[in-house]
């Protein structure tokens, strides 16, 4: 494919609101998760909750949408200049000509629980809860799409936790067949009891901190974000980071256990590596889906090991900011740009007894390199799994 300019990105996270926090996390090897403070009976794990999401009060112009999810969306919005920059590509194509894609898990469901949990006497929700737009899967891009007066496409993606990683193919698809000439990609996901109790009634939520590919792994910890992107040709910004490819399959092995080869995972990772015109020796690093749930990480780990070229660095960061679900594919995505700006691996934090399936391309601690082309791995629930290759301005495969 013809690599597409990333011209503005920003991440919201439990380690920080927007890039600079982000960055400062991870090169200080500083964990977001904190013990489960969220709902009226919480349950007994670690979550990574994004500090002052109550405090956000949506515009007046906007509180139609208020509910924790678009809060959270709109805290990561105003982070990074980036209402600025949509804001000038607007000018630039028009309101029609820049598409909206944003992943999510859950959207607002958040919102719908609490209507339920304050019925009224005759069983109908509250008055203050009578607000159809927020009740709705597309809840969070609507809102978006209102927040930044875009008129163009407008898709929810909802693949679990690959969401927000699948919008970077469909943004792609639509601007090479002209529909477009820009995307404002994205994902938001917030805490909320449906995701807390679900994951643990499935038994994949830890008791502890998740510890991504350790020998002692033992689930996953919850947590929440919000991200997002802008898309343009390559030709409107040729200095600016490149997504050079993607991948996509769906392996449909099982609900929520990945295939045991990796089949779905390794898919993905060919059909990104041949779409970006790369060889698995290019890649400098991978930063990997690790969940710390028993399968997933044995999964991807013997991928890594097979795939690439032990000079090849990979790691999880989810020890940093939790599992943030629909949320994950844009807040990795935008952690392995900043590798390729910074030259940072960052550490498999939480990984201090390395699983022994895991190889030599692992990072275990920081390391400090240049970094051409990085790779983020979304695997979700129902083998729907993708991968994105991301490199620096001028990179030619």
């Amino acid at each position: 494919m013809t690599p597409l300019a990333i011209t503005a990105y920003t991440a919201t996270s439990a380690i920080g609101h927007g890039l600079t926090a982000q960055l400062d996390a991870l090169q200080h090897s500083r964990s977001g998760l904190r013990p489960n403070d969220f709902s009226s009976t919480p349950l007994d794990c670690w979550i990574g909750r994004v500090d002052g999401v109550e405090d956000t009060a949506l515009p007046a112009t906007l509180s139609a949408w208020e509910c924790r999810n678009n809060r959270l969306a709109w805290l990561g919005l105003n982070q990074d200049g980036f209402l600025d920059r949509v804001q000038a590509a607007r000018a630039r194509y028009g309101a029609t000509r820049i598409a909206l894609l944003l992943g999510t898990s859950t959207a607002s469901i958040g919102a719908t629980e609490e209507a339920y949990r304050r019925l009224d006497a005759d069983g109908g929700f509250a008055d203050d809860m009578l607000r159809p737009a927020i009740h709705a899967p597309h809840s969070l891009a609507a809102f978006v799409a209102t927040a930044l007066a875009l008129e163009g496409p407008c898709l929810t993606i909802s693949t679990a936790c690959s969401s927000s990683a699948k919008v970077f193919a469909s943004a792609e698809r639509l601007i090479q067949l002209g529909l477009v000439d820009a995307a404002v990609v994205g994902g938001v996901d917030t805490l909320c009891d449906s995701v807390l109790f679900g994951f643990n009634a499935l038994e994949l939520v830890s008791p502890e901190p998740c510890r991504p590919f350790d020998a002692s792994r033992n689930g996953i910890s919850i947590a929440e974000a919000a991200g997002f992107a802008l898309l343009e040709r390559i030709d409107a910004a040729p200095d600016a980071l490149q997504l050079l490819g993607y991948g996509e399959a769906s392996d449909a092995h099982h609900m929520s256990t990945p295939h045991p080869d990796g089949l779905g995972a390794e898919l993905a990772l060919r059909d990104t590596l041949a779409r970006a015109g790369l060889d698995a020796a290019q890649v400098d690093y991978i930063n990997l889906h690790g969940t710390a749930s028993l399968k997933n990480d044995e999964v991807e780990a013997a991928l890594v090991s097979r795939a690439f070229p032990t000079r090849t660095r990979a790691s999880s960061t989810k020890g940093f900011t939790g599992h943030t679900l629909g949320a994950a594919g844009i807040v990795e995505a935008a952690i392995a740009l900043q590798a390729i700006e910074h030259g940072l691996i960052p550490g498999n934090l939480g990984g201090d007894t390395p699983d022994p399936i895991c190889g030599a391309q692992f990072a275990w601690r920081n390391e400090q390199q240049r970094v051409d082309v990085a790779l983020s791995n979304s695997f979700g629930f129902g083998g729907n799994n993708a991968c994105l290759a991301f490199a620096r301005a001028g990179f030619a495969a």
